[in-house]
């Protein structure tokens, strides 16, 4: 840094300044210093700049996977804001496995992040107790929590799933089943949350529920209504608990020629990419993924800059959007 500093005729303090805060730094001495950095082959050492510091700007992010889109969405978010604040993302993929978090965030708390972002409410005591004993600013994303020792940014999965029921029920539906994947706990709060609106109305029939462990995908929600038609043909409405499940089920009904919604009335959740472009266009429930990423990033970046933020627990809600694989009026 010396050698960039006397190349340039600064002092070493504002080549410092020029990599680590890059606004304080006037554009064309900044210039100079970058382009020192390239004629001279320099790279900063991250772990000198952590020790002397005591900050490593480094964010450890774990989600469970790369492929669901839900959590890509939260992502962009994330990297986004940190971008904006100068952090790094350290990104781990869980796999659904609350035992490769713990052992993800072992791992990564040996590069001495600043922060950690989690997927969820749910881990195991291991890793509940690993936080409690690193004091590591956390946020958890996708839920909201009620404990008044961490943050959370998300909306209530059960709420939305009983806000499904309703919606179905409201249009008058009164056969209505209940169709998931994946078995992970947001999905089975989901599940819950149906199921109490549809016991409360007198509709629940647990005959009428199909789960899998089996990663969602649109070949799996085909799959999974037919074998719900074929056992229960008397439905009238369907419940997805992921949009990928209900778009499968949707071009499954074309293909079969069940009328959608006249015989069967589909719904899902998450409203994911392609959900308003299926024929017809899927009802679904919409969750701000997005929005989660960049409100928690700009809730670590607050506590991480010992800015005092009243709301520990911030509820982002969901939005029903009705399409047209539902109506308001089965019986028309």
């Amino acid at each position: 840094m010396q050698d960039i500093a006397e190349h340039v005729g600064v002092s070493s303090i504002t080549v410092s300044r020029a990599l680590k805060t890059p606004e304080k730094v006037a554009v064309p001495v900044r210039d100079k210093i970058l382009e020192a950095c390239s004629q001279l082959g320099y790279v900063p050492n991250q772990a000198a700049m952590a020790l002397a510091s005591a900050r490593s700007q480094n964010i450890v992010v774990l989600i469970p996977s790369l492929t669901n889109s839900v959590f890509v969405d939260i992502l962009v978010g994330i990297k986004e804001r940190l971008d904006r604040h100068g952090y790094n993302l350290l990104i781990g993929i869980t796999g659904y496995s609350l035992e490769q978090e713990e052992h993800l965030l072992r791992t990564y708390l040996q590069h001495s992040p600043d922060g950690v972002i989690l997927t969820g409410i749910d881990h195991t005591p291991g890793l509940w107790a690993l936080l409690e004993q690193q004091q590591i600013p956390t946020v958890h994303t996708i839920e909201t929590l009620t404990r008044d020792d961490c943050w959370s940014v998300g909306f209530s999965q059960f709420a939305a799933g009983y806000a499904a029921a309703r919606h179905l029920i409201e249009c008058g539906y009164r056969r209505i089943g209940i169709i998931g994947a994946q078995g992970d706990p947001r999905t089975l709060r989901r599940r819950d949350g149906c199921r109490q609106a549809l016991e409360e109305a007198g509709l629940y029939d647990p005959q009428r529920e199909l789960f899998v462990t089996s990663n969602s995908s649109l070949a799996l929600g085909a799959e999974l209504f037919e074998r719900m038609h074929r056992a229960h043909s008397d439905c009238e409405a369907l419940f997805f608990c992921n949009d990928d499940l209900a778009q499968g089920a949707v071009f499954k009904c074309g293909r079969l020629g069940i009328a959608v919604p006249d015989r069967m009335a589909i719904m899902g959740f998450h409203d994911l990419n392609g959900s308003a472009w299926t024929s017809p266009p899927l009802t679904t429930v919409a969750t701000p993924r997005y929005r989660i990423g960049c409100e928690a990033a700009e809730l670590l970046v607050a506590h991480l800059a010992g800015q005092d933020r009243p709301e520990r627990h911030v509820d982002l809600g969901f939005e029903i959007v009705h399409r047209e694989t539902t109506r308001l009026d089965p019986r028309a």
